[in-house]
């Protein structure tokens, strides 16, 4: 089964008409895309947008052989006008199965937001999901693996979370981001991001072969994130993993009776994570490295230090050198063995405070200096380090 892309933008198109932000002044030339269509074997073609006719013939198409014209969302603008020859467009009610002449087999998949998706399955048997703008799919079960997946990503990675979590999507599933909007900035933001999901974009007039997944991007099994203090360092982290299920959120910073503004930061992360995920409140982090389990999200390794450090007498010069030193040193080394050897997904959380002032006392300098000692130890056993400097991500590895 093959597909074109006649364009993989949302349905006001990227740049929006008239929109001065800097996404859309930075998305021209190669980097502009033209509301979603997609044309499936030149007899199947999902949503129809200006310029479908002339988005084919640039990509070396027609649709003079389209059987059906399927919709999987209102369109809030202007009529769109029907090419000669075309069939009238429309949308299959959901759990509707359409049997096509040239052998495609589509079902409408139910929407949690409104619109339609579409499950394609080829005379060949590849299986193709097509989901709306905005959509995530509603009341999933188990489900057969898809070849490929077209959805929003970016707008709502809680789909692709769900779509795994039923095993519809696998690691051999081409994902593609659709519906793109002014949310990320092109280019390789735009990749990084969606990498770290298992997923990628194309241009648009980009014709694929469902089945052909060489391209799907490898999610980094390790990776660390450091930033310094309200850098965004904690929701790039929460980001990496919202396209995926049962995500284990690790909080190294426990509660702290009284005090209000811990708890209100405390409250802000819990309300930004997906309610799928799970909390575990410990600094015993080697065991759960250890074993088996579901992805982990550790916020963070600076808090893991400073209760390390407590608990080895760290802030007492004699005690740091009579057995301090040498017992935080093993604890060091027992977890990024861990880090190494983990069989998890896992993303880890840290601060870089090396590059600030100078700490005034003895016990501050200490604590910077075995934190950076923590950091490039972590870091090097993982595939991806990201910086995390006013909000943007720099990939300092992988």
């Amino acid at each position: 089964m093959e597909l074109t892309l006649l364009g993989t933008g949302a349905p006001a198109g990227l740049p929006r008409p008239g929109c001065p932000c800097a996404v859309c002044a930075l998305s021209l030339g190669g980097e502009a895309r033209a509301a979603t269509a997609v044309l499936v074997d030149g007899a199947l073609l999902l949503d129809l947008t200006p310029g479908a006719a002339l988005a084919a013939a640039r990509a070396g198409h027609s649709l003079a052989g389209v059987r059906q014209v399927l919709l999987s969302h209102p369109h809030d603008g202007p009529a769109v006008e029907v090419p000669l020859g075309l069939p009238r467009p429309g949308r299959v009610p959901d759990g509707r199965e359409l049997a096509l002449l040239t052998g495609h087999r589509v079902r409408a998949v139910a929407m949690d937001a409104g619109g339609t998706g579409y499950a394609v399955t080829g005379p060949d048997g590849q299986r193709l999901l097509y989901l709306p703008p905005g959509g995530a799919p509603a009341g999933l079960e188990e489900s057969e693996r898809y070849d490929m997946v077209l959805l929003d990503v970016v707008g709502r990675p809680d789909a692709l979370a769900r779509l795994r979590a039923v095993g519809a999507v696998g690691a051999t599933t081409d994902v593609l981001a659709v519906h793109l909007d002014h949310d990320v900035p092109p280019g390789a933001e735009l990749r990084r991001r969606l990498a770290a999901a298992g997923a990628r974009a194309v241009a648009d007039g980009t014709t694929l072969t469902v089945g052909v997944y060489e391209d799907v991007p490898d999610v980094p099994r390790r990776t660390l994130v450091l930033g310094g203090a309200r850098s965004g360092k904690s929701v790039e982290a929460e980001r990496r993993l919202e396209a995926f299920p049962d995500v284990l959120y690790v909080a190294t910073g426990g509660t702290r009776g009284g005090d209000t503004e811990w708890a209100s930061r405390v409250s802000l992360h819990r309300e930004r994570r997906p309610g799928s995920w799970r909390t575990a409140e410990t600094c015993d982090l080697v065991p759960l490295l250890s074993a088996d389990g579901p992805p982990l999200l550790v916020d963070c390794l600076s808090l893991w230090l400073t209760d390390a450090m407590d608990s080895v007498g760290a802030w007492d010069d004699a005690v740091w050198a009579d057995g301090g030193e040498k017992t935080l040193r093993e604890r060091v080394a027992d977890l990024t063995a861990a880090v190494r050897t983990t069989s998890r997904t896992v993303v880890l959380v840290s601060n870089e405070v090396g590059s600030g002032i100078v700490p005034a006392t003895p016990s501050g300098r200490r604590y910077r200096d075995e934190l950076g000692r923590l950091n490039a130890a972590v870091a090097g056993k993982c595939e991806q380090v990201v910086l995390v400097v006013a909000g943007q991500g720099v990939v300092l590895r992988g």
